[in-house]
């Protein structure tokens, strides 16, 4: 008989975590499992990767619906989770990896056989300039070629500056700069920032004004220099009829899937397929999952025709993530065969 338990874990940034909602001290998850009663000792693992403040998950209620999930699989009846996007993705997850053998492999690919590595970007988190261009120089040094840097937190006149550093150094054939103002633009001055930043050669921005302001963000899609990424607008568009319609009105060139904040991985290829028929870009990113959703992304990923650098992030944001066979060479991650997953002990609880 099929059984389920789950475990919130709270995971420490090793860093001081700005965004332009503010600073992220700490970033709590749960993982959830499921095994067969037959033999309980191999079972399959996701996460449930609740984001806080941006997550149409985010409800006093979340842990009564992972119990009432977790009954309702002990005592196999039915449940509903379509609404819960975290809770999807992590679910989803799990009974991949329980039915690939629960060897933390939801994805079968070449990716983990070791044969195949991903292509990222290198992140530089919001801070003080000097913080920013600290950090720039140091995924430079890495090996990075893609570096994608968080905006609006600053004085954008000082960010502006930063990034005119930046491109002083190193041109566009042989760094590609990427932002994500995280909806910190007005409808005011989005265009008249956008102008200024498009003389530096930038790839794409993310979500230049806060989400749900379609007429604006039509517009700014229509006109603005640098090519326009949405992110946060596809939190809570869930129908493909609705995933359709917000493409055709807004028009972005690019679309940035978070699979545990649009629906888990059914609806991410839905993404990918209405996107991909009007000849819209997109990449993936993580949502600041521990490894266990990390390395479900990544080897959701691996199984895609990937055409630019993605923004998975390297599992290095915390003081306590689970160690796990994702390791960053440059910028290429990829899944040493030689490493083991190792997991701190966990408090499952186990509905009746």
């Amino acid at each position: 008989m099929l059984k389920a338990a789950f475990s919130p874990y709270r995971l420490d940034f090793n860093f001081k975590a700005l965004t332009s909602r503010g600073a992220l001290p700490v970033k709590d998850t749960y993982f959830i499992k499921v095994w067969d009663s037959a033999t309980p000792e191999k079972f399959g693992m996701g996460e449930c990767a609740l984001f806080k403040g941006l997550s149409k998950d985010d409800s006093p209620f979340y842990e009564v619906k992972l119990y009432d999930l977790c009954k309702s699989i002990n005592r196999a009846e039915e449940f509903e989770i379509n609404s819960w996007s975290s809770i999807k993705f992590g679910l989803e997850t799990a009974f991949r990896d329980f039915e690939n053998g629960c060897f933390h492999t939801p994805f079968a690919s070449e990716f983990i056989n070791g044969k195949k590595d991903i292509t990222i970007n290198g992140l530089v988190w919001m801070g003080s300039i000097d913080e920013m261009l600290k950090r720039a120089e140091q995924k430079l040094s890495e090996g990075f070629r893609c570096i994608k840097f968080k905006i609006g937190a600053e004085d954008f006149e000082q960010e502006i500056n930063l990034l005119k550093q930046i491109r002083s150094k190193f041109p566009p054939d042989l760094i590609e700069l990427r932002l994500d103002a995280n909806g910190a633009f007005t409808q005011a001055n989005a265009l008249e920032r956008l102008d200024r930043l498009a003389t530096l050669s930038i790839h794409s921005i993310e979500q230049p004004i806060a989400a749900g302001q379609w007429e604006a963000m039509a517009d700014i899609c229509k006109l603005s220099p640098i090519p326009v990424a949405l992110d946060e607008e596809l939190i809570g568009c869930r129908t493909i009829p609705e995933k359709e319609h917000l493409l055709d009105y807004l028009k972005p060139s690019y679309i940035i899937l978070k699979p545990s904040l649009c629906g888990g991985f059914i609806e991410a290829d839905e993404w990918i397929d209405v996107a991909v028929k009007r000849s819209i870009g997109w990449w993936a990113t993580s949502a600041l999952e521990s490894n266990v959703g990390l390395n479900a992304i990544a080897q959701w990923l691996s199984t895609k025709n990937i055409e630019m650098p993605q923004g998975l992030g390297t599992g290095g944001l915390y003081t306590n993530n689970i160690f796990s066979p994702l390791v960053l060479n440059g910028d290429k991650l990829s899944y040493d065969l030689s490493k083991g997953w190792v997991f701190p002990e966990l408090k499952w609880i186990v509905p009746e």
